[in-house]
Parts: C-alpha cells; sequence; structure tokens
C-alpha cells in the first residue's frame, strides 16, 4: 500500500503576495520559492480570510473563520479576547492520531497558555528557546530604528528563520528513517516588521533603488478617516518615499532571507529522496502594508496589500508544475480540508472552506468561488469592524462606523479612488451588500445581526 503523503507546511508572517518573485511585480529575489512554483502550483488569487497574526492562525489550525469561535484580534495586544482552545478541533491532532509523526517549529502565536503539544504536535521547538538561544551567545541585544528596521547584528545561521530551518532539517532527517508519514510545522516571525536580516541580505537590495510602491500616491479622499488617524497614530504623515526607501529595502531582504530558509528545507528533502511523497506548502497569515498607501503595518484596512497572500502548492504526481491557478481561494480555510483529503481522512462538515484537489486536477464539476470575504475587527488602537467582499473586478468593503469603500480593480488595481458615492453604481453597490450579508450569515458572522446593522448594510442606501 502507499504510504501516505508527508506534509511540510511552511509559514511566513506578513508576506506579501507581489514580493514573490513568481508575482513579476517588484525586483524581490526568491528563487527557492520560485523553484517551488515551477514545481508545483502558484496561485494568482490567494487570499487570507483576516489579515491579523492571531485569529488567523487559529482559523488554519480549525478550518473555521475566527469569527465562529470568538478570536476577533491579537490576544497579546489591547483588550482581552478569547483564543481557540485545545478543546477545539484541530486537523494536525488528526493527523497525529491517524498515525502522523508531527513536529512545530518556530512562532506560534495561537494560544498563549497552551502550546503546539495540546493541539497535535509531538515534538516542538518554540521562539521561547530561540530566545535563550540568542541571551546566552550574544547577551541583550539593543535596537535603535524601533518598527523600521535595521540589520541585525546576529549571524545569518543563528537568526530566527535559520536557526528553526536548522531545528526542522535535523528532526527531519531522524523521521526520515521510519516509514511512518510526517507533518511538520515551520513557521517564521520574518519577515514581519520590525525588519531586521541578517548579512548578507540587510545589504542586498540598495535603498535608493527601490520602486515606489503604486499605492504611494495615496491622498486618502473620499477615504475612512481612521487611515489618515493611522499615520499620525505612527507619526509618518510627512513621510516621503526617500523615507521609506531603507524599511521597503530590509523588507525586501527579509523576504529574500527566508527564501534562503526555504531553500534550506528542499535541499534535505531532495538529498534524503523524501521529495516525490512530500506535498510542500508555502504561505503568509497576511500581507504588509510595508509603505503602501503610505501606511504601516496591517490594521484598520482591507486594501489588497494586506489580504491577498502568496500560496504555494508542490505535490509531485499529483500538481502537474507550472500550475497557475486562477480560481479564488483561502490559504488558512482551504489547505485543512485540502490536506485532510490528502491524508485520506475525513472532513468536517464544519469547515468552512473547500478542498484544492479538483483544482490541482483540474477536475471542477460546480462552479467555483465568485468572490471572497476578508474581515477586520479591531485592536491595536480601538475597534473598528470591517468586512470585505471581492470578485475579480470590484472590492466593496463595508465599514458600518464611516464611509465605505468601492474599488474598481480593472481600472484601479492600487484601490486609491472610492466609487462608493458614484450614482452609476448604485445597482453594483446594492448587489454587493446583499450578498455581502448572505455570506456573513452563512458562515456565522454576527456583524450584522443587530436591527441597525442590518438595516444599514441591507435596508437602502447608506448615505
Amino acid at each position: 500500500m502507499k504510504q501516505k503523503p508527508n506534509i511540510l507546511f511552511i509559514q511566513a508572517d506578513q508576506h506579501r503576495y507581489d514580493c514573490v518573485g513568481r508575482s513579476a511585480d517588484y525586483p524581490v529575489q526568491t528563487p527557492n520559492l520560485d523553484r517551488l512554483a515551477a514545481e508545483g502550483a502558484w496561485f494568482n488569487e490567494a487570499y487570507t480570510p483576516i489579515p491579523t497574526c492571531c485569529p488567523a492562525r487559529q482559523a488554519l489550525l480549525n478550518g473555521r473563520r475566527p469569527e465562529s469561535f470568538g478570536a476577533l484580534w491579537n490576544y497579546d495586544n489591547g483588550l482581552p479576547i478569547p483564543a481557540l482552545s485545545p478543546a477545539e478541533y484541530s486537523w494536525p491532532r488528526e493527523l497525529q492520531q491517524s498515525g502522523y509523526r508531527t513536529a512545530y517549529f518556530g512562532k506560534w502565536h495561537v494560544n498563549p497558555n497552551h502550546g503546539p503539544e495540546e493541539y497535535g504536535f509531538e515534538h516542538v521547538v518554540l521562539d521561547q528557546e530561540h530566545n535563550r538561544f540568542i541571551q546566552d551567545k550574544y547577551g541583550k541585544l539593543t535596537y535603535s530604528n524601533g518598527f523600521f528596521g535595521e540589520p541585525s547584528p546576529v549571524p545569518l545561521e543563528d537568526t530566527h528563520t535559520h536557526y528553526m530551518t536548522a531545528k526542522c532539517v535535523e528532526w527531519l532527517k531522524e523521521a526520515s528513517i521510519s516509514d511512518e508519514p510526517w507533518h511538520v510545522r515551520l513557521d517564521f516571525h520574518a519577515p514581519h516588521l520590525p525588519c531586521r536580516p541578517a548579512e548578507p541580505f540587510a545589504s542586498m537590495y540598495k535603498p535608493e533603488e527601490i520602486p515606489m510602491w503604486r499605492s504611494f500616491g495615496e491622498t486618502f479622499d473620499n477615504k475612512p478617516y481612521i487611515q489618515k488617524q493611522m499615520l499620525r497614530n505612527w507619526n509618518i504623515e510627512h513621510y516621503t518615499w526617500e523615507d521609506w526607501t531603507r524599511t521597503v529595502a530590509l523588507y525586501y531582504g527579509f523576504v529574500s532571507q527566508v527564501d534562503h530558509a526555504v531553500g534550506l528545507v528542499l535541499e534535505m528533502l531532495d538529498e534524503a529522496g523524501l521529495r516525490e511523497n512530500t506535498i510542500v506548502v508555502y504561505t503568509s497569515d497576511h500581507g504588509d502594508m510595508c509603505g503602501g498607501h503610505r501606511m504601516l503595518d496591517k490594521h484598520y484596512v482591507l486594501y489588497d496589500d494586506v489580504v491577498k497572500v502568496p500560496l504555494i502548492v508542490r505535490w509531485p504526481g499529483v500538481i502537474d508544475g507550472n500550475t497557475i491557478c486562477d480560481q479564488f481561494v483561502y490559504n488558512m480555510l482551504d489547505l485543512p480540508p485540502t490536506l485532510l483529503e490528502a491524508a485520506d481522512l475525513q472532513v468536517p462538515a464544519f469547515m468552512q472552506g473547500q478542498s484544492l484537489l479538483p483544482l490541482f486536477r483540474n477536475d471542477i464539476s460546480e462552479p467555483w468561488r465568485e468572490y471572497v470575504m476578508s474581515t477586520f475587527n479591531g485592536q491595536q488602537f480601538g475597534l473598528y469592524i470591517q468586512r470585505m467582499l471581492r470578485t475579480k473586478h470590484w472590492k466593496y468593503i463595508w465599514n458600518p462606523t464611516d464611509v465605505d469603500e468601492l474599488y474598481d480593480l480593472t481600472h484601479d488595481p492600487e484601490e486609491l479612488h472610492n466609487r462608493i458615492h458614484d450614482r452609476t453604481l448604485a445597482d453594483v453597490i446594492k448587489d454587493f451588500r446583499k450578498n455581502l450579508y448572505e455570506e456573513l450569515k452563512r458562515v456565522g458572522d454576527k456583524s450584522a445581526d443587530g436591527q441597525w446593522l442590518r438595516r444599514q448594510l441591507i435596508g437602502g442606501e447608506k448615505y
């Protein structure tokens, strides 16, 4: 009987879709990710259900939108909020109970009181171990540029990306001796701000050669007030592109450092003869503004900078090389049923994603998604909910406490011009509001349950 496939799941933190060489957009060098995509499937339309770290990671483990179990924002930043309990379903636990060996390396950020061991991972190396390693070897490190980043004083091999990769490779070499299938999660902090790549990646890109984000011409005209306020909160309202270039160059370098670490794992799979029976997934919890629309981080916006994510899946013998998927997919919601099905395990009916196997096999018997929905619930500077519905040509964002947003993505892919007050688009807006309401009901999102918000969304014109 053919052995079940091994599963290597690699996740970065705040990696923009357009900062992968395969996207052919900005000049970020990612040769190993490009190779992975050339040998598998690259997804042009992959989205996170929520561009916030903890809820996105919890959704991935459980297969439901975070609003379903009360995970609205990061539990360690601002107002207290529940986190996914180990009593809840976890698909890695299902793999473990079916005979998979399991291991977790890197950033956790799922529950402050319960570690990966309680969600189905038997061997665990988390950030605390790396932090102790750095403290013991280098003492207390000091930095001077805050969230805007600077070169790391730590040699490449001792950085978080390469320390965790080395631990992962060490475990995989031992696991490869056994006939048991395995599932490994390798989770990087990078390229999350503050960007602190090590050499040679810290100086890989020259700030003066970094092209300006096409959305940097943002004026915030007819946009929600909170977007201007975010610039003031970060003290960046007067930043020019020249002020941003050093940070963006460091971001590029951090992405390339992640790519190098990925290459080390892929090389080990080849050398150990594990390539052919291993599913490799690469994705990110969400993107990063990093100066896009003149903004920092990811809060209070649902621009593609933060909701669109890189997604690559390689599965030799099942996915043809250079497969390009243009269908709408959710990385955090569609991967759980996909990987369960690949492991020949039952997919729970409560999961809110769809298996990607029909896309891999080019065997779609029913219509695929016409749109994706992403959400935001506020946290860092106060509560402010948003709900986004995106089609190929339009994006509608419901902001219950401010002006809504409507972007014509065909003519304005950078989302600079809000068309919400365009009377010629009244029917488009009405349809989006109706479809958004139906989608919120379908997935159990309570944000439009109250009579006032429901009436605002579907009861007629908002303004």
